[in-house]
């Protein structure tokens, strides 16, 4: 009896221990939404990288809960008005919020795939910290999407002379590829994310632009049909990035968030190379080296205008211009040094 007693007296003493350490294993995160573009909803990848992206984000003192958006648009706007704390969007979607890394998808400014992997990198460390908060927002990570391909209704159309006068769905919101699409001499057909696949499918545009991995989603085959061919030459790489509301987040939140999705690099590039290679080989339309040179060359002169104009970002063009350099330093654009 008198050590039970005493088993009671000590349960006593240390209850407010255990309460306390009760309490701490049970501490109540900040509860914060990221608003999700993915084309499938929540059924697509995108939306279940998130999912996974949550249980991390755990361990840096946030639940972020993910909502799905099918129009991107939405999304942005539902982030901007504060609906949300977050956003997973594409590249070109975040130049009002961070015009360093919406430059990423510069075109024609990303010569391979190793070369992005050494970009992602270099600005995902704790060194370009400053670079990716621009105001309240910063960017929390950036995935790959795959390279962007001309998709055209007639597979004849491979060169530049030959876009001239043609409709390509243009996505209305993004200045560089209104501007291209002008410079070509082709017709702007005013387009998003949500219907541009509709136009090329139903034959309402000529020539469409997409990475890879929309050709089965988005069903990009019912526009190639049998005459239709998809240029097999980089115009740029599609991105998505992670963007916050910095003062909502724990202090660190967005670094280790960088670190982390960096590390999606190889898992998200599997993906990609899956469904390229899951496209009907007949598609691909091989280009000569004297026209990819003339894609090339018009592609950097577009960008340099650009920078002129403030839509890319003059420090992450000669980033890219370095990085192609040491690839490549017998290139024109390496002795001349023009962005």
């Amino acid at each position: 009896r008198i050590n039970q007693m005493r088993s009671v007296l000590l349960f006593v003493l240390l209850l407010p221990t255990l309460v306390l350490a009760q309490a701490t294993q049970t501490k109540v995160l900040p509860k914060l939404s990221i608003c999700v573009f993915d084309p499938l909803g929540a059924n697509g990848s995108l939306f279940n990288t998130m999912k996974d992206y949550r249980n991390v984000a755990f361990d840096w003192g946030v639940d972020l809960e993910p909502r799905a958006y099918t129009d991107e648009k939405i999304a942005v706007d539902d982030f901007k008005a504060g609906q949300c704390d977050a956003a997973l969007v594409t590249g070109s979607r975040v130049r009002p919020f961070n015009n360093f890394t919406a430059t990423i998808a510069a075109i024609g400014a990303i010569s391979d795939e190793a070369m992005l992997r050494k970009l992602l990198a270099t600005i995902s460390s704790p060194k370009a910290s400053k670079f990716m908060r621009q105001g309240q927002y910063e960017v929390a990570g950036i995935m790959p999407a795959g390279p962007i391909y001309l998709f055209t209704r007639d597979k004849s159309i491979d060169t530049l002379e030959e876009l001239s006068g043609k409709r390509i769905a243009t996505i209305d919101y993004d200045q560089p590829s209104i501007y291209l699409v002008n410079h070509i001499g082709a017709s702007m057909v005013p387009s998003n994310s949500a219907n541009f696949s509709g136009k090329f499918n139903n034959g309402s545009v000529d020539v469409a632009y997409a990475p890879a991995v929309a050709y089965k989603p988005l069903e990009l085959y019912k526009g190639l049909e049998e005459n239709g061919g998809i240029l097999r030459f980089l115009l740029a790489y599609m991105d998505f990035q992670i963007l916050i509301r910095a003062d909502k987040f724990p202090e660190g939140f967005a670094q280790k968030s960088r670190t982390k999705v960096a590390s999606y690099f190889d898992r998200v590039n599997e993906f990609v190379k899956k469904e390229t290679d899951e496209i009907d080989p007949k598609y691909w339309i091989d280009l000569s080296e004297d026209t990819k040179a003339q894609y090339g060359s018009m592609l950097r002169d577009v960008r340099i205008k650009l920078r002129d104009q403030g839509v890319y970002d003059g420090t992450m063009l000669k980033l890219m211009r370095k990085l192609r350099c040491k690839t490549n330093p017998a290139a024109a654009e390496c002795a001349e040094k023009l962005e």
